[in-house]
């Protein structure tokens, strides 16, 4: 049991001292836990990619509003302007339904 005789900033003190000494502690083990792995590395030659460091898939980047990036379906002939297909159409896109052409026309590879 604690001493009842204590102070709370004696108690608090011990406290700080105790983390200090857990800490240094760490350290120490860590440095010694680090060289192990470095052998056993070495020992077995293993890779980034054994231990699953390696390549790994990542997620496709988003975009501000967490969506993520979708390449474009549509190209204006003339201006260049690209349209995913998604959300409102450009006036461009309006424009050139209005003239007679068909979505096909402008969709990108597909001439």
């Amino acid at each position: 049991m604690a001493n009842p005789k204590r102070s709370y900033a004696e108690l608090l003190d011990e406290i700080e001292s105790l983390k200090k000494q857990a800490e240094a502690v760490r350290k120490a083990e860590l440095g010694e836990i680090i060289a192990d792995i470095k052998r056993k590395i070495q020992e077995y030659e293993l890779t980034a990619q054994d231990l699953g460091f390696g390549e790994q898939r990542r997620a496709p980047a988003r975009t501000k509003d967490g969506r993520g990036s979708v390449k474009p379906k549509y190209r204006d002939p003339a201006s260049g302007k690209t349209w995913t297909g998604r959300g409102r159409q450009p006036i461009w896109f309006r424009d050139a339904l209005a003239s007679g052409s068909k979505p096909a026309d402008l969709a990108i590879g597909e001439g």
